[in-house]
């Protein structure tokens, strides 16, 4: 394959640069170092030693020289291979007719018809399925009855029979307890609501649509700095928001990474913080319109200041969409149980301690002192019980 501009020759001198005994031949090697592959890099530093010096000044010269950026040069350029190959091998009989996924697929990326799918998608899959069914639904039924009914009377006889002393039992099955607190919101309240978010979210990944969804919101993005290929961890962020820190390594540009990084730790909150408030603000509209509002002026402001502010230069963008199809239910369930375990194993020990550490306030009176007095007016002033 033969690439444009100054590419092939910048090849031909790395090739002749390169002395060492690589895995795979040293044009792909050469490819690799122009597109910035760190890794490959690091082996040829290695076994290169100083000339390691002149291949950086041939790529450098290279991607300078350049008036787009050489990831996109080179991925037109396999598109063009692609189509050529394809045009020798198939042949369309009569007039080619778009099917269903195709009519589809272009409706979703749309800057108009495209708004009406992301709505749907976020009225039933995020607000009925998580919002509704997840956190009112399920968590109603397995807090008030499973939790409250079954499981805490019997916990509650049980402890007190064998711990005597009140102040020790409490630790277990009081106000605050490890049982009737820790593992009953972490069970009966987070759980149902991040299980739910996890299913939703593992539909929309396996159905094609999240790239889709990236490109539909290009624009959007442009203005705080980013691209649609920001979407992936922007959307990631919603469900781990150390997962999707590790996906920016996607972004093209260092001030990109960096730029969703500081975006995800201040205006996207994970699962566990999304089912905490879900949990605490579905009884008050207001309240959980006035949460959104804020997180979303948080996220516009500080995207639209930092990109001003972090020097270096935007990406361009560009991405491959896979076809739609309907999502394998293999494959579903695989990808929520891989992050359900995750949210078992990292945040269940979290609420244990919490609930160790509200019972330590609790019974020396600092809890009641910073609780009581100097929080719970601020709790009720938002329409909460105290």
């Amino acid at each position: 394959m033969r690439y444009p501009e100054i590419v092939e020759p910048a090849l031909r001198k790395i090739d002749g640069l390169l002395s060492g005994d690589y895995p795979i031949s040293k044009r792909s090697i050469g490819l690799l170092l122009l597109r910035g592959d760190a890794d490959i890099r690091k082996v040829v530093k290695e076994r290169e030693g100083e000339r390691i010096a002149e291949i950086d000044r041939v790529v450098g010269d290279t991607t300078g020289s350049l008036s787009r950026p050489i990831g996109l040069v080179i991925a037109m350029t396999h598109r063009k291979e692609v189509e050529r190959i394809t045009a020798l091998a198939v042949g369309a009989v009569g007039k080619r007719r778009l099917g269903f996924r195709e009519r589809l697929s272009r409706l979703m990326i749309h800057p108009a018809a495209g708004i009406p799918f992301l709505l749907v998608v976020l009225y039933f899959g995020l607000y009925q399925f998580v919002g509704v069914f997840g956190a009112g639904t399920v968590v109603d039924f397995i807090e008030g009855t499973v939790f409250a009914e079954w499981i805490h009377p019997a916990l509650v006889s049980f402890v007190e029979r064998i711990i005597p002393w009140t102040a020790l039992s409490d630790l277990f099955v009081g106000e605050y307890g490890v049982f009737t607190l820790g593992l009953s919101y972490a069970f009966a309240i987070i759980l149902p609501i991040v299980g739910t978010f996890f299913i939703m979210f593992s539909i929309i990944e396996d159905s094609g649509y999240l790239p889709r969804l990236a490109l539909l919101i290009d624009r959007v993005f442009k203005v705080i700095g980013l691209n649609g290929r920001a979407v992936i961890p922007m959307v990631l962020g919603f469900g781990c928001d150390t997962m999707a820190t590790i996906v920016t390594r996607t972004q093209e540009t260092t001030k990109e990474r960096v730029l969703t990084t500081l975006l995800l730790a201040l205006a996207i909150p994970c699962s566990a913080q999304l089912g905490v408030v879900l949990g605490l603000l579905s009884v008050n509209p207001v309240s959980l319109a006035i949460w959104v509002g804020v997180v979303s002026a948080v996220f516009l402001t500080v995207g639209f200041l930092a990109a001003r502010l972090i020097p270096g230069n935007n990406a361009t963008f560009y991405m491959e969409l896979p076809p739609l199809r309907l999502p394998r239910i293999s494959n579903v369930l695989m990808k929520t149980y891989s992050r359900l375990r995750w949210y078992l194993v990292e945040v269940i020990p979290i609420f244990l301690l919490a609930s160790v550490i509200l019972w330590l306030g609790e019974l020396s009176g600092v809890f009641d002192l910073v609780v009581n007095r100097l929080i719970a007016p601020v709790v009720s002033f938002i329409g909460l019980p105290r």
